[in-house]
This record gives structure tokens, C-alpha cells and sequence, in this order.
């Protein structure tokens, strides 16, 4: 098995698809960045929602790592509109985790703009950014067990799962509902 290493940085990539960009962070994102992360349907799946600083936080993290590398997880705005609909992208995770060194890719979408293709349309575009310039030979996704519909979205990306490297993440304490996760592996094409 090839040394994984973090793509060196390149200039920012430009993602788009028939429907959406995936953009760099905005300041104008921020409040409906934390409206979306402070709502418990779409928070369903994690720990707890996140306050406004939190949020915040969250937006500038991502907003600096795209400066830094030139790619990472991305606002998605509506092409027709220019609504941020939430985010879509790459990152490595920060955990100590069975699998990493890696990247992820990751989403998470107002629930407005469920049920409309735009996370697998925008995850989609992500992938091929992360194989082609970027060159990974793999990319990865995780979720809570309980989370179906994410594990929907990774089937429709032709990502696989064995059930064997379930795992327990390590920000959750023993016994929480959402501990054990599921990994999903897609080699590059």
C-alpha cells in the first residue's frame, strides 16, 4: 500500500456543476451557516448543534484551510440564485482515527435543498477534484450508523463499506447513540 500523503497545495479549484458552485467561504455565509447548524434536523446526526461561535469558528477553519491549499470543504450556492445551501468537500480529518492518515469528504445541507440531488450532484464534483488535480488514489466517509440517509448518498457515489472497519469515534463517550460508525472507501477510478 502507497504512503498517504496531503495533496501539496494548488491554486484554488474552481468546483462547479450543472446546478451549483462550491465556492470559498463568504462573511455573508456566516448567519445562514449558523442557521443551518443550529437546526436540529440537520444536526440529527451529531453530538448536539452548535452555537453561533461555534459556527463561526467553524466557517473560518474552512475558509483558511482553502486559503492555505486551494481546495477543502466548500460553501455550495445555488447557480440560479446564488443561495448557500450548505457545504460540500475534502478535508483530513483532525482525529485520531483507525484509518488516517486520509481524506474525507464530507456535506451538510440546509433541509430545504434535501431531496433535490445536490448533495450527490455537489459530492460528485468533489470527488473528481480530489482524484483529478489533486491525485488521490482514495477518498473516504464516515457517519454514525444511524445515519442512512448519508450512507445513501455515499452508495450513489459508488463508495463501498465493510462492515469490519466499523469503529468507535473517539470525541464520543462509551455507550453514546451515535458512536460506532461506519467507513465508506472509494479508490480513485
Amino acid at each position: 500500500m502507497e504512503a498517504f500523503t496531503v495533496p501539496v497545495a494548488v491554486p484554488p479549484l474552481a468546483v462547479t456543476t450543472p446546478r451549483l458552485i462550491l465556492r470559498q467561504w463568504q462573511d455573508s455565509d456566516a448567519e445562514a451557516f449558523a442557521e443551518m447548524n443550529a437546526d436540529p434536523q440537520v444536526m440529527e446526526f451529531f453530538p448536539a448543534t452548535m452555537t453561533r461561535e461555534k459556527s463561526d469558528e467553524m466557517l473560518m477553519r474552512c475558509q483558511n484551510l482553502i486559503n492555505e491549499r486551494g481546495w477543502g470543504i466548500w460553501a455550495v450556492e445555488l447557480r440560479e440564485s446564488g443561495e448557500f445551501i450548505g457545504f460540500v468537500g475534502l478535508h483530513t480529518p483532525g482525529y485520531d482515527l483507525p484509518f488516517v492518515p486520509c481524506v474525507e469528504i464530507a456535506w451538510r445541507l440546509k433541509v430545504d435543498a434535501w431531496g433535490k440531488g445536490y448533495c450527490t450532484e455537489a459530492a460528485r464534483a468533489a470527488l473528481d477534484a480530489g482524484f483529478n488535480p489533486l491525485g488521490l488514489s482514495e477518498i473516504v466517509a464516515f457517519t454514525a450508523l444511524p445515519n442512512v440517509r448519508s450512507q445513501a448518498v455515499m452508495k450513489k457515489l459508488g463508495m463501498r463499506c465493510d462492515p469490519k472497519e466499523n469503529f468507535m469515534h473517539p470525541a464520543l463517550e462509551e455507550g453514546h447513540w451515535l458512536r460506532e460508525h461506519c467507513l465508506y472507501r472509494l479508490p480513485r477510478p
